[in-house]
């Protein structure tokens, strides 16, 4: 058994945020609890062709570690794993990681106060937990009938088998998400063909950038000030960018006329455009950044099925729409288990119900980061802690920073969250995006729980406001500790 006063669980962003911030805040007894055999959380999962944050590479990362070397505008994946790994070398954090240890089951001790983290390694008890676990860890799996019937190579873009030589064959991709857009033009370079199933399209827009010269690299390496300029003005448009996403009339049109004007630019198909273009509200679902996406779906290596996948006989795919279509192997990407976290069944409170229990009709919390019925436990990256315009490093460093200064102030005592302030900051996130287009958009999306109608997934602000949200709660949030028996 290890005694820790905190236990953080995962290593991605998240996880090494929080280790710096507990180390700023003068707290050195914790552990970094890790189920892979490395840091990188969803950097190091995948790991498929053309994998790339569509994040401004400047602004993707932790303000107190700038990287001079990125690459280009938008970092490749394999850049950002290897940029956390570096931060873990450069802040110490190596000691503190215990890697290849899974979190099986929390349980809060109400009698110890304290919480039992059963591990794939042994006990670990620690006075508060923080889940820093991620949202895009689980893959999300179709329910099609007879999948299990296909008998080529099948896999989930996120499990990427590396051991699966696609060059040649036919190749059946399902989505057309964030990783659709990014995989399917490099599939097409090498496959004999690509048919891809689309399900509902997206809005996107161009992606520009440039590649940073080895001179661009050593002027930021030299000069920390351009660097930090740089950032400051990438977080500005990130910003500004809200307003376009979030419904704003006049934002929302420009967005949208500045996507069908790519659209048309790159697909000269009148028939194949019209299948590409959303009917639903600019930034109902996320909105996508390519410049390689169309042409490749134009080109003769690709052809669009206009509907979801239906059936799979053998390596026959059947789509809705009746059309079928002959592949080798199947690619799914079809995204994650985002409103419905997988680490919320093994987390008990001290009322005895799990979290994914209290999340029943939808993830709550107090300042997207506390949850009532669960004394000194923090969530990182879950409820209404997404964005869905700028970096959501931005908001992890938010996370982190409120509670540490919330484990400053326990003195030792049990944080149990106010069920009332957590009730009132639920029905604050409702209120702010109640005439969003994410709610009113006409479309299905990943930010929304379709068990309760509710935007659990995305912060309905800026980062300036949410910044200014968690400045604002002072402690009250808490309910007051019982006084002491008289002796």
């Amino acid at each position: 058994m290890t005694r820790v006063e905190v236990a953080i669980v995962g290593a991605g962003f998240a996880g090494i945020g929080m280790a710096m911030a507990l180390r700023r805040a003068g707290r050195e007894d914790f552990v970094v609890l890790e189920r892979g055999a490395s840091v990188g959380g969803t950097w190091r999962d995948n790991t498929y062709p053309g994998v790339a944050c569509d994040v401004p590479s400047h602004l993707y990362g932790f303000a107190a570690h700038p990287n001079p070397s990125w690459s280009g505008t938008y970092a490749r994946g394999d850049e950002i794993r290897a940029y956390l790994e570096r931060v873990v070398d450069a802040e110490g954090l190596d000691d503190r990681l215990r890697l290849r240890t899974a979190m099986q089951r929390a349980d809060w001790d109400a009698e110890h106060e304290v919480w039992h983290i059963g591990t794939s390694s042994g006990v670990i008890v620690a006075d508060a937990m923080v889940l820093a676990c991620g949202r895009l860890t689980e893959p999300s799996i179709p329910e099609v009938t007879g999948l299990e019937t296909f008998t080529g190579p099948l896999f989930h873009s996120a499990r990427w088998d590396h051991s699966s030589d696609l060059a040649g064959l036919r190749v059946g991709v399902v989505g057309t998400g964030a990783s659709a857009i990014q995989l399917v033009p490099e599939l097409a370079r090498t496959a004999a063909h690509v048919t891809l199933f689309q399900r509902s399209p997206a809005w996107i827009v161009p992606r520009g950038g440039t590649a940073y010269s080895e001179a661009d690299r050593a002027r930021f390496a030299e000069a920390p000030e351009e660097l930090a300029a740089l950032r400051a003005d990438l977080y500005a448009e990130g910003e500004l960018r809200f307003a376009s996403r979030s419904g704003d009339a006049a934002a929302s049109t420009r967005a949208q006329a500045e996507a069908l004007a790519h659209l048309e630019a790159q697909v000269a198909d009148p028939a194949l455009r019209a299948a590409l273009t959303p009917d639903y509200a600019f930034g109902c679902k996320r909105v996508l950044l390519s410049d390689e996406f169309y042409p490749a779906v134009a080109s003769d290596a690709v052809t669009l099925v206009p509907a979801a996948l239906e059936r799979v006989d053998g390596t026959t795919l059947v789509a809705a729409d009746g059309t079928r279509h002959e592949v080798d192997a199947l690619v799914l990407a079809t995204g994650f288990a985002s409103t419905q976290q997988p680490y919320a069944e093994l987390v008990v409170g001290e009322h005895g119900d799990t979290l994914a229990a209290h999340w029943s009709g939808g993830m709550t919390s107090f300042a997207s980061t506390v949850v009532a019925g669960f004394p000194n436990l923090f969530v990182l990256n879950g409820p209404n802690a997404s964005l869905g315009h700028s970096s959501s490093v931005l908001m992890i460093e938010e996370q982190a920073a409120y509670t540490a200064r919330v484990l400053d102030g326990r003195a030792g005592g049990v944080l149990r969250v106010d069920p009332g302030a957590e009730d009132a900051y639920t029905d604050e996130i409702a209120a702010a995006a109640a005439s969003t287009p994410w709610m009113t958009g006409g479309c299905r999306n990943w930010y929304v729980d379709e068990r309760s109608g509710r935007l659990t997934l995305l912060w309905p602000g800026t980062v300036d406001a949410f910044r200014a949200r968690l400045a604002r709660a002072d402690g009250s949030e808490f309910l007051p500790e019982p006084a002491p028996l008289p002796r």
